[in-house]
């Protein structure tokens, strides 16, 4: 398949640098992360219930034999696969997952990828609002497809952003109450985090991958969804052993 110049122009960005996080945003970003994940306040447990579209989405239909999850947190996708065989995970963040009740359905841990051999192989990898934030984003898509079993899926659930549904959602939610409570612009976060947009990486899904179903929530419009599910199945293998040679050899993989 012949590339078009858009794919080249978009890999060719990789890997990305991370916008500086303003000092008086470093203050309280880790207080502030913590406390966006548990559902202590009924803004936390209204997000929380929304995210809960994409642990549905990317675990319905998935098989039960050897799952990895790229970027598993604190663990609470795992709940969603009951039957699996083997569950893998890769986190590079121990603080995150040490003491998560489900560490112990963990086969093995990994702090990158990289670590992975070419076997194991895996039926299905997964990830939950991990893509948006990687900044050498096509790097793990390719390797991650070489991971795969044959007939094997990667799945994914990530923000729309990007889509002006998502940029409203998140300015009249967590974005007035960051600037309730710290008097600081949240777009400062945003722009940290979310590196990738879901148009990104939905391009670099179907240039890596020969078929991708895509899901959006709660309207299956792109502007008008708040989420993006994709199901990627049949990995262009030669062209990522290629992207992932080159990587390799060429700039530095980023561990982000």
């Amino acid at each position: 398949m012949h590339h078009d110049g858009t794919s080249d122009q978009l890999l060719g960005s990789y890997p990305r640098s991370r916008p500086p996080l303003p000092l008086e945003h470093q203050r309280t970003y880790v207080e502030h992360y913590r406390s966006n994940r548990s559902p202590e306040t009924t803004l936390s447990r209204v997000v929380l219930y929304l995210e809960s579209w994409m642990h549905r989405a990317v675990a319905r239909g998935a098989p039960n034999g050897r799952l990895l999850e790229v970027g598993a947190g604190n663990l609470n996708h795992l709940p969603y696969h009951s039957g699996v065989k083997a569950y893998d995970a890769v986190e590079p963040f121990q603080e995150l997952w040490e003491d998560s009740p489900h560490r112990p359905r963990i086969g093995r841990m990994y702090a990158d990828i990289t670590e992975i051999g070419e076997q194991p192989t895996y039926d299905c990898i997964l990830s939950i609002a991990v893509l948006e934030h990687l900044t050498d984003l096509p790097f793990i898509l390719a390797r991650s497809a070489l991971l795969l079993a044959e007939g094997g899926s990667f799945r994914a659930g990530f923000p729309s952003e990007g889509g002006i549904a998502w940029g409203a959602a998140w300015r009249l939610t967590t974005g007035l109450k960051y600037r309730w409570d710290r008097g600081l612009d949240y777009g400062a976060i945003m722009r940290h985090e979310h590196v990738n947009t879901a148009t990104e990486i939905l391009t670099l899904l179907r240039y890596f991958y020969g078929a991708v179903e895509v899901r959006r929530f709660p309207i299956p419009l792109a502007h008008l969804s708040f989420y993006t599910a994709a199901i990627a199945m049949a990995p262009r293998l030669e062209r990522c052993r290629a992207f992932c040679q080159s990587r390799l050899n060429g700039p530095k993989v980023a561990g982000e």
